[in-house]
């Protein structure tokens, strides 16, 4: 797409960006530790939405411990984020014809 195109159709392709944003507000990603034990779920916007702890955690690991796999299961849920957030701008660029700089 030459320069005079992609100017010409910036606000539709400021419009498809807005609807990708929101659509990505509602899709999820479950991020995992200690072997499922610890999951977080994290939107497309990268906002964690939940945290699920196995009950045996809290009776058989310490405080320390547990800070880790809940800050490593969303850590994991936010990268997965990010490569979900970066596969639909890919679809989006293809779609839409754009060249897309590498975003992460």
């Amino acid at each position: 797409m030459d320069m005079l195109s992609l100017m010409k159709n910036v606000q539709k392709i400021k419009a498809r960006i807005d609807d990708l944003k929101e659509e990505l507000k509602e899709k999820t990603v479950e991020g995992y530790s200690g072997g499922g034990m610890v999951k977080a779920v994290v939107t497309g916007a990268q906002e964690v939405v939940s945290i699920q702890v196995d009950p045996t955690v809290w009776e058989s690991m310490d405080k320390e411990t547990i800070e880790a796999l809940i800050a490593a299961a969303v850590n994991d849920g936010i990268r997965k984020s990010r490569e979900m957030v970066e596969e639909e701008l890919k679809r989006l660029a293809a779609e839409m014809n754009l060249p897309l700089p590498n975003l992460f």
